[in-house]
């Protein structure tokens, strides 16, 4: 019995803007988004019927998980019986900012392409996942790229030299949907330059930081939720380069220039309730 493992890697923000609201109800937006090396496992194997395993009891394995839902998708699509069993061991932070179930529903496209021998390229499988959610386009190969339109409409760039990453999340869940209607009602928002931040990728060899970095969303969540921004500060008390929010949070990523530099920052971090991890920046997914 053939068993497929799939690795889905998170995702950060290196710039996130926002430029107003579309036709469709989805923001265009104008994002760099990075793969990093916190990763979910994902296994897949034949089975009778779908069966999805989430290991966690605050995430159901059915119709509303982004897993069962790729899985469908690419039964319906090419005439095949959703026979399989999926099992997620889940390693990135739920609810985070970092992706974690489009990089599940990715994997899942991946390792469905695999098992059923199907023979889809790149642009193919991020067709389909363009109609599971708007970050699962990236996932499928991940890497460095810039996000616009609703987030679907993809160019590769230039990843830059390998990056120390640490991730912090505060136990507070943010509303996306309310992040952005904040958002939309701010009379002057702020904008980073990811044009700038683009150009400067696109050079190669880029070390991080990078001019243009920045995300839209931070103020409206660090408003609501002190603890963001308490741990930004706190991360670049520690020695950060530099520390941001990723999405809409409530994660926070910060660059340390090594490992040692890494887990002083998480060392800070320790009297705090948070979920954190010690990553480092991956480039795109050969596929």
């Amino acid at each position: 019995m053939e068993k497929i493992t799939e690795t889905a890697y998170a995702k950060i923000n290196l710039g996130l803007d926002v430029l107003g609201t579309r036709p469709d109800g989805y923001h265009e937006v104008c994002m760099v988004m990075q793969s990093v090396s916190l990763a979910d496992t994902v296994m897949l194997e034949p089975h009778e019927g779908l069966c999805v395993v989430t290991g966690k009891d605050d995430l159901p394995g059915d119709d509303t998980n982004l897993a069962w839902k790729a899985a469908m998708l690419m039964a319906s699509r090419f005439g095949q019986k959703p026979d399989v069993k999926i099992t997620l061991d889940k390693r990135i932070f739920m609810a985070a900012g970092l992706a974690g179930g489009s990089s599940d529903a990715a994997a899942v496209l991946r390792g469905l392409n695999r098992l059923w021998q199907l023979g889809l390229s790149v642009a193919e499988l991020e067709a389909l996942a363009a109609e599971i959610g708007s970050d699962v386009p990236f996932c499928i190969a991940g890497g460095t790229q810039l996000s616009e339109g609703r987030g679907t409409d993809l160019t590769v760039l230039p990843s830059p030299e390998e990056t120390v990453i640490v991730l912090a999340k505060p136990k507070i869940a943010v509303s996306t949907a309310w992040v952005y209607r904040e958002f939309d009602a701010l009379a002057n928002p702020q904008h980073p330059d990811v044009k700038a931040l683009t150009a400067a990728l696109q050079k190669g060899n880029a070390k991080l930081p990078l001019p243009g970095m920045g995300n839209a969303l931070e103020g409206v969540t660090c408003a609501k939720y002190p603890a963001v921004d308490a741990i930004k500060q706190k991360m670049l008390a520690a020695g950060a380069d530099y520390a941001l929010m990723s999405g809409s949070g409530p994660t926070v990523f910060a660059i340390a220039k090594d490992t040692q530099t890494a887990e002083k920052i998480l060392k800070t971090l320790a009297a705090d309730d948070l979920e954190t991890a010690i990553a480092h920046t991956v480039q795109r997914s050969v596929i």
